[in-house]
């Protein structure tokens, strides 16, 4: 099949099955005359994979580490388990930082419904941002 074909019958759109073959996680044949991806029942199996694992939270290159494991015989699962284990904590972390991002804000929009418009003077740009206490520093995300 081809690749708005398998896309399709993947649920997925063309340009994802195309990254995924660049990123070596679909490896499709190629027609002999035209040069065209061809891929088998096998490559949306793989697909159906790839995207229960990117629902995971798995990145395309553990996924790849994955993938290469299977395609040589040894059983992925040790990797996989040890991958969520050292995720989970990492997602927790984030949670956290995000509900205490939301509470800042919840606190911001409070305080700010009594606040007046200004208008940038050259000493301020925004009263409303400029109001805010200056807290603990942010961690920036990569």
């Amino acid at each position: 099949m081809k690749v708005n074909e398998l896309a399709k019958r993947g649920g997925v759109t063309a340009e994802t099955v195309r990254h995924y073959a660049r990123e070596r996680l679909l490896a499709p044949q190629r027609h002999p005359d035209n040069g065209y991806q061809l891929f088998s029942d096998t490559d949306l199996e793989r697909l159906r994979f790839i995207q229960r694992a990117r629902k995971l939270g798995f990145s395309v290159a553990e996924i790849r580490d994955i993938l290469t494991h299977a395609d040589q015989g040894d059983s992925p699962c040790p990797l996989v388990r040890d991958l969520l284990a050292i995720r989970l904590p990492q997602i927790r972390a984030r949670i956290a930082e995000l509900e205490a991002l939301a509470e800042r804000m919840e606190q911001a929009m409070e305080s700010w419904q009594k606040m007046p418009d200004g208008s940038p003077d050259g000493h301020s740009v925004c009263r409303l941002i400029e109001s805010f206490p200056d807290a603990t520093p942010i961690k920036e995300t990569p």
